[in-house]
């Protein structure tokens, strides 16, 4: 027989034998992405960043263990609004065209979840936008809410419009309000703590049984939720979680069990929650045999209320030493943990001394997909990929890194220095510069980041 015809015949029989669907073996898939971003925790919180916590926060240290620790990673704002806006896009947020109430992304901009999308991704935000809708403060049941997280990419979202003290409450799943806010709930505080502390929350519109304790709880139990669901789907597409935690901002409303078991009070029970719901999340991800093509990344989108009386009445420092807290320009208002986990990717234990920033995602998962990027989107992203894959911890300066205050106020981080136009905070602790003195500057400081700022 002819030798070409024989060849014919054999490759013939191997298409007959081979079924049309054969399954994509889970390892061939590119991998998973889970994004978990705390509300207001501090860079000092947890035990794996500041052995003298007083927070028992053992499934993060876990995580850290595990995988490697940023310890100089920033957001790019001090508050939760702009640093949303920056993770998500890639720029910093002095970069936003408007800032009118409504949706702060551009319709169209290229965000992680529509760059992931693209890539044959299934994409999921569960938890706080707080980046605004159309009709966001008048809710109508059955009318789509536009502008939100399936205008930007995710194809499931739910969660609530804003922080858990900023009303209307309601609960939204994908661009449908559940039920309208068509009550009212009176302002709550706590005594013992500031006016922005403790089971602080604003009266305003609430929907029907929505209960502000319940929200964490619930927003877990989703996430968990959506990840059995992709484990029980034959695995022929990766997907991303956006797992944006209400907590712990506040109100604090640490669930019973986890009342009392920490020594820095509600807010410090709180943040044990949290560390919960990151064990609740890794244990799913085991357990649904994803852990080694799945990438977990931990962080916080800026730092914590919490005042120098209240590191004095705890003994617990949840800045870990930094200058400042939320809201400031100083390094407490936005140097945050960071931790990354990656099996047989990313070395277990390692600690990172590269300068990064939640803006430097994008650009980063751009080269996890070998997709270069435009040059007019993800301007401020600088790719951080080959520091997660690397043997060794690699001394880098980074930056410049350009942070904004709840005031307004723009820093540049650059290497070992920080330049800070003004004096004062720039945020909650001392938004308006404050008289200028004998033998001080009258307008910018320059700090040196080897010592707290």
């Amino acid at each position: 027989m002819n030798k070409s015809v024989l060849l014919f015949i054999v490759a013939c029989c191997i298409c007959y034998l081979t079924p049309l669907s054969a399954p994509v073996m889970a390892d061939a898939l590119p991998a998973n992405i889970v994004f978990i971003m705390a509300d207001d925790l501090g860079y000092g919180d947890l035990k794996c960043y500041n052995q003298g916590s007083k927070i028992p926060t053992p499934h993060l240290d876990r995580l850290a263990q595990h995988g490697l620790s940023f310890i100089d990673a920033h957001s790019p704002a001090a508050v939760c609004v702009p640093t949303r806006y920056g993770l998500l896009t890639g720029r910093f947020p002095f970069r936003i065209e408007h800032r009118r109430q409504g949706p702060l992304i551009s319709l169209g901009r290229m965000t992680i979840a529509s760059l992931l999308a693209k890539h044959n991704y299934r994409t999921a935000c569960i938890g706080k936008w707080h980046l605004g809708f159309d009709n966001e403060k008048r809710p109508v049941d059955n009318r789509p809410l536009r502008g939100g997280p399936l205008d930007h990419g995710f194809s499931f979202f739910f969660g609530i419009p804003a922080s858990l003290d900023i009303p209307p409450y309601y609960y939204i799943k994908g661009d449908r309000c559940l039920a309208p806010p068509l009550l009212r709930t009176a302002a709550s505080s706590t005594p013992g703590w500031s006016p922005i502390q403790g089971a602080f929350w604003r009266a305003g519109g609430i929907a029907p049984g929505f209960q502000h304790n319940e929200v964490t709880p619930r927003l877990a139990a989703k996430a968990i939720r959506y990840l059995r669901s992709q484990g029980h789907e034959k695995p022929t597409q990766p997907f991303f979680l956006y797992l944006a935690l209400p907590s712990p901002h506040t109100p604090w409303l640490p669930s019973r069990q986890f009342r009392g078991k920490s020594q820095a009070g509600a807010y410090g029970d709180f943040v044990t929650q949290v560390d919960d719901v990151v064990g609740q999340v890794a244990n799913a991800i085991q357990e649904l045999a994803m852990k080694q093509n799945t990438i977990v990344i931990f962080t916080s989108d800026n730092g914590p209320v919490w005042y120098t009386s209240d590191t004095e009445r705890f003994d617990h420092n949840s800045t870990g030493g930094l200058r400042g807290m939320k809201g400031d320009a100083w390094e407490g208002g936005h140097r945050v943990p960071f931790i990354a986990t990656w099996p047989n990717r990313i070395k277990a234990g390692r600690k990172s001394n590269r300068l990064i920033c939640h803006t430097d995602l994008l650009a980063t998962i751009a080269d996890l997909l070998e997709e270069p990027l435009p040059e007019n989107v993800a301007e401020d992203s600088v790719s951080f990929f080959s520091e997660l894959t690397s043997e060794n911890t690699v001394e880098s300066t980074g930056g410049p890194l350009i942070h904004q205050s709840s005031a307004g106020v723009l820093s540049v981080r650059h290497g070992p220095w920080k330049l800070i136009p003004q004096l004062g905070s720039g945020g909650f602790h001392q938004a308006s510069p404050p008289q200028t003195t004998a033998g001080w500057p009258t307008g910018t400081t320059l700090q040196s980041e080897k010592r707290p700022c």
